[in-house]
């Protein structure tokens, strides 16, 4: 076997309910807290606030609510964020929402108690967060997608370098994340989607990633089969609360995956792609670049591939490993016809004398490198030219 190395501190409650839990999680860690969510834009989300607020203030808790949190969270976003946690005296921190409220959570607890930015804090800065400093974070997440509640890192944008790029630490891991699919059941049709396609990427390029090892298999191939079967059902009607669990489930498992395998060239096309074009979501953004990077790729990772389309198209176990390979990227398309995430460059907006500048910022991230098939900056320009 392949060595590998596993770590996870997270607690994890998984279930329907736990969000009930909340404030009793909380209390042995502060009683001042900083809730951290996007804007109540809708009567859905200010109605899960509010029961959020009324749980941790039955428990003695006192709340302080930054709801400026956007998608993209950006260096600014987490500079108010942390300017209130500190005015408040918090002592804890509680990400509630998706992916970004959830890594705004991480870089408020850093830039909180930190001399600087978080942008300071970046995985390949130094010095690195103090373990010793942090305020502990709590989060629920309310999207299956992205796997924030279980990862090391905080995915956060600068808007004025039109770059996207993260702080990377273990003592970064959430103390505690409540996965409560009940949160989950108003999440609208693209954002279900957009996230529930993050899930699948981040499941399969954890597969074919240099980190990987038994554990990630485990638990990859799981979260794949997962999207395959109940994106789809949850796309078609968003109450099913059991589809929400499924999906709520392998977005756990993906996170897992991620955090202790990695992601590859998708991800880093897609992070610069959210930071030169914010508008974009990352899950849009990875459904954008997908179809390309499984063509360039399959070749090199000839199981990881194969397995996939037969995933994708169980119709794919009667041919050889070479030619489900070869169809991986018809397949990825099919699916993303399905879940109406086939989308190009140019369908967001994206100048074509750009397609230079967005090649040169795929490749600022490692991500590229852990690719089986590592591309060269010409392939790059190519790769981003095929996207739009």
């Amino acid at each position: 076997m392949k060595n590998f190395n596993y770590h996870q501190s997270t607690q994890i409650l998984f279930g329907r309910g736990r969000i009930s839990e909340l404030g009793e999680i909380t209390s042995k860690y502060g009683t001042k807290v900083l809730l951290v969510t996007s804007p109540a834009k809708v009567p859905a989300f200010r109605e899960k606030y509010t029961k959020v607020k009324n749980i941790l203030t039955a428990s003695g808790i006192e709340v302080a609510h930054y709801d400026r949190v956007i998608p993209n969270p950006t260096t600014e976003t987490i500079t108010a964020g942390a300017e209130m946690a500190k005015s408040f005296g918090a002592e804890v921190i509680i990400g509630f929402g998706g992916g970004s409220s959830m890594d705004a959570a991480k870089a408020i607890s850093v830039e909180a108690t930190h001399e600087g930015t978080s942008w300071d804090y970046l995985f390949y800065k130094t010095p690195q967060p103090d373990p010793k400093k942090l305020l502990p974070v709590i989060v629920v997440s309310t999207t299956s997608g992205t796997g924030s509640q279980v990862t090391q890192v905080a995915v956060i944008t600068n808007t004025l370098e039109r770059d996207k790029s993260a702080l990377y630490n273990n003592i970064l891991y959430p103390e505690v994340c409540i996965v409560d699919p009940e949160m989950m059941v108003t999440v609208p049709e693209f954002v279900t989607a957009t996230t529930g396609f993050d899930v699948l990427c981040h499941a399969f390029e954890s597969k074919i990633n240099p980190g990987t090892g038994a554990y990630v298999d485990l638990l990859a191939w799981e979260a794949i089969a997962l999207v395959t079967e109940y994106l789809p059902k949850v796309l078609a009607n968003l109450t099913d609360i059991s589809a929400r669990e499924k999906m709520a489930w392998a977005d756990t498992l993906a996170g897992l995956c991620i955090a202790n395998a990695g992601v590859t060239l998708p991800h880093g096309m897609g992070m610069a792609i959210g930071g030169m074009y914010p508008h974009v979501a990352h899950g849009e953004a990875l459904a954008i670049v997908y179809p390309a990077c499984i063509a360039f790729t399959w070749e090199a990772a000839i199981p990881q591939f194969s397995k996939l389309a037969r995933i994708l198209n169980p119709s794919m176990n009667s041919v050889s490993d070479h030619e489900a390979a070869s169809r991986s990227t018809a397949e990825i398309t099919g699916f993303l016809k399905s879940i109406k995430l086939n989308k190009s460059l140019s369908d967001v907006g994206m100048p074509e004398n750009e397609i230079s500048d967005l090649a040169a910022q795929s490749m600022v991230l490692p991500d590229y490198k852990g690719n089986p098939r590592v591309a060269t900056e010409d392939e790059m320009i190519e790769l981003v030219k095929s996207c739009f």
